[in-house]
């Protein structure tokens, strides 16, 4: 597949429901060979996960929280190239889903990262709570194996991808459509803006999974109520901006 310039990238915007920022982006990354797993769940669960200030957004009164493992590839700077050692790695983030300012996106409750040094890089330019993690996956036998001991948290998936590209549910579009994230540093919250065109997704189907996630009350060692692989897509993010509150 043929990539996107950035140019074409930033032009593609019918699908937003805000415009891009008005300056220059700052960073360049893939998110390729994506897995989302996906569960419905109380959202009096993640109320102590959430920074007050961020409203937990919710699809039809339910709050989601998500598993999604993919190849970060390419990542860099604004006019520096990639150096792949540091820029590609496997990495599995566990993600819920909040608003602010009319601006829907996603809030980490843990990223992990297969390499060492990606990880600290990464935690020390955004903030975000990534953490070193053994994780592998073979995409030719499509398993992935991930075991992060620090918090005791497993993933295993052997699976099967769908041929064709699916159309997209209203869930599907609240669960991938969101083109910003939130974090907490110091007590102080930051949005970070992103762009890239729409996910394509294709259907996924296991036939092994473990998912021996735990966080207070929520456990996700449970079938996911969705589940879903995109082939991945090009991304575009600017520097964090300290919300007003």
């Amino acid at each position: 597949m043929k990539k996107l310039t950035t140019s074409e990238i930033l032009n593609h915007v019918n699908h937003r429901t805000w415009k891009n920022p008005n300056r220059k982006w700052n960073f360049y990354q893939e998110w390729n060979n994506a897995l989302f797993l996906h569960w419905e769940i109380e959202k009096e669960l993640l109320q102590d996960l959430i920074p007050d200030c961020l409203e937990i957004d919710t699809f039809k009164d339910k709050a989601w929280i998500s598993l999604v493992a993919f190849s970060m590839e390419n990542i860099r700077p604004r006019y520096v190239p990639a150096f792949p050692p540091i820029s590609n790695f496997i990495e599995i983030n566990l993600r819920t889903y909040v608003t602010k300012d009319n601006k829907p996106g996603v809030y980490f409750l843990n990223i992990e990262a297969e390499k060492w040094f990606s990880a600290y890089l990464s935690k020390k330019i955004s903030g975000l709570p990534y953490e070193k993690s053994e994780i592998t996956h073979d995409l030719n036998e499509r398993k992935l194996r991930a075991n992060f001991k620090q918090r005791n948290f497993n993933l295993e998936i052997d699976y099967q991808i769908g041929s064709t590209v699916l159309e997209k549910t209203e869930l599907d579009i609240f669960l991938t459509e969101r083109y910003c994230l939130y974090l907490d540093v110091n007590d102080k919250i930051y949005r970070n803006e992103i762009q890239h065109l729409p996910w394509e997704v294709n259907e996924l189907t296991y036939s092994n999974l473990t998912t021996n996630y735990s966080l207070n009350k929520i456990d996700l060692n449970r079938k996911p109520d969705l589940v879903r692989y995109s082939k991945g897509i090009q991304v575009l993010a600017w520097n964090k901006d300290k919300v007003i509150l």
